[in-house]
């Protein structure tokens, strides 16, 4: 650019920035800046160089399970998993945990042998209930005929109504108090029974953990009358209490054995074992040396006692689980039967066939079938399903089906809803989700009023009406405890 076109600033400028670089020059800056940048960059190259990688973790040994339903891989639907409310059969049958027993309880264990008794005030009591009932209904027997609980009388066929009474309960008169709770076992309690005794009011319980508890509540001991054994590894499926011999309990478990509870040997024996899981157990009430439980999927098994050797008698009824077994009063022979597979029959021992066994009559749900029990006066049958629904089965010849709307969903730590009947045809009573008992009318098709109460805190899910005191019903849970509703 020629100096003459430039203003007298931009000469100086220029001026300014040639003395600058003379001086820079002589210092050699420029120099001395470009061998530090140059070192620094060499540093950071060798620092990169010199990196160490972080380790990789190995990899799992077990690999990854994909869950896929059985929709998206085309299979159809298995109704034995659609039953809403597990009974966890699969994780407890692979191994389980002993819980805590309740504080001041002991709960001594089967150990590979017979599990000894040593409880004196408890095998008193029950030896004390049975001698006292029969001794009570040996009149109902001829001549010198003792009650055997190894042969079937004709004249067991005289006992007791069983509930048969002339009027219902008042169902006002109906009240929990804070002196009737206890909780008796540290687990969910699955199944849950009276003695039939009428002088003595005493209970059974079993619990998902293989526990057997026994609540005495006229007991004033300072154990309160509570008293527990664990003579199972599995959860307790049934209990059977011999009517005419209460010193005799069967109780079965999901692990596949019947324990035999015997007051008068003070033992806890295992008299039946199988591969396969037991989830219902039975006595025909003419037949008290043979015993009916549901095994495997869809079987059942009929075992003579006497001869101790395996079940004289199998069929398979359903295509899933067996739930429950029960007897008709007026007509023994006539069995029924509720299943996972969603159905609830009725059947005729007399005519059933070992290859394809007939059913008298079918009660058909969407969702398994939880339980199916006949009235007191065997003249109907109520069924209890996931699918929300009763079903009542009447008339002559059962022909007359309604099914009652009812929420009977429960959430997994739950067990699963059962109506029973009261102490005559008219009321069935089932538990809620919010704590309380629904009482349903069979005259009514409706629940028509329920039970609550401040000293409820839980849910009650199974129930057991006394056979001979009207308006005592007890409810049990899933923390073990049991709320014992009483008729002023």
């Amino acid at each position: 650019m020629d100096d003459q076109n430039l203003t007298e600033y931009e000469r100086r400028r220029l001026e300014n920035i040639r003395r600058n670089n003379e001086m820079m020059a002589s210092l050699k800056l420029q120099s001395t800046a470009a061998a530090l940048s140059a070192e620094a960059k060499r540093q950071r190259v060798e620092l990169k160089s010199y990196k160490v990688s972080p380790k990789k973790k190995p990899k799992t040994e077990s690999p990854i399970v994909i869950r896929r339903s059985l929709r998206t891989r085309g299979l159809p639907p298995d109704f034995s998993s659609s039953d809403g409310p597990k009974d966890e059969f699969e994780s407890v049958i692979k191994g389980s945990k002993s819980p805590s027993t309740p504080e001041g309880s002991k709960s001594p264990s089967l150990s590979g042998g017979p599990l000894c008794i040593e409880d004196r005030v408890l095998l008193d009591k029950i030896l004390g209930v049975s001698k006292e009932y029969q001794s009570r209904n040996s009149n109902l027997c001829s001549g010198d005929d003792e009650v055997d609980e190894k042969k079937p009388l004709n004249c067991l066929l005289k006992k007791e109504n069983h509930g048969i009474v002339e009027s219902s309960v008042d169902l006002g008169s109906m009240t929990l108090n804070a002196e009737s709770i206890a909780r008796i076992m540290p687990s969910r309690i699955m199944n849950l029974r009276f003695f039939p005794c009428t002088d003595s009011t005493m209970m059974v319980a079993g619990d998902k953990s293989g526990h057997i508890g026994f609540w005495d509540v006229d007991c004033e001991a300072e154990r309160d009358g509570i008293f527990l054994y664990r003579p199972h590894e599995h959860p307790v499926s049934g209990i059977l209490i011999q009517e005419f011999s209460q010193s005799k309990i069967f109780t079965s478990c999901y692990g596949g054995s019947i324990q035999l509870m015997d007051a008068e040997k003070e033992v806890f024996d295992q008299i039946y074992s199988s591969e396969s899981a037991i989830f219902s157990l039975s006595q025909r009430p003419d037949g008290v040396s043979f015993l009916y439980f549901g095994e495997g999927n869809g079987g059942l098994n009929l075992w003579d006692m006497r001869a101790k050797k395996n079940p004289s008698s199998s069929w398979t009824l359903h295509e899933y689980r067996i739930n429950t077994i029960d007897f008709n009063i007026n007509n023994p022979s006539i069995m029924a039967t509720s299943s996972s597979d969603g159905t609830a029959c009725i059947w005729d021992l007399r005519k059933i066939d070992s290859d394809k066994p007939e059913t008298l009559k079918m009660v058909r749900h969407e969702r398994a079938v939880h339980s199916a029990y006949f009235s007191p006066s065997g003249s109907s049958l109520a069924t209890t399903s996931v699918d929300n629904k009763l079903g009542l089965l009447g008339g002559a010849n059962f022909e007359e089906l309604s099914m009652i709307y009812h929420e009977n969903h429960t959430c997994r730590w739950i067990s699963s809803f059962r109506a029973i009947w009261g102490w005559d045809d008219s009321y069935l009573f089932i538990g809620n989700m919010k704590r309380g008992v629904d009482v349903i009318s069979t005259a009514c098709r409706r629940t028509v009023m329920t039970l609550q109460s401040a000293h409820m805190s839980a849910i009650p899910c199974r129930f057991s009406a006394h056979p001979s005191k009207i308006g005592m019903l007890a409810g049990a849970t899933a923390g073990g405890q049991i709320y014992l509703w009483k008729s002023c």
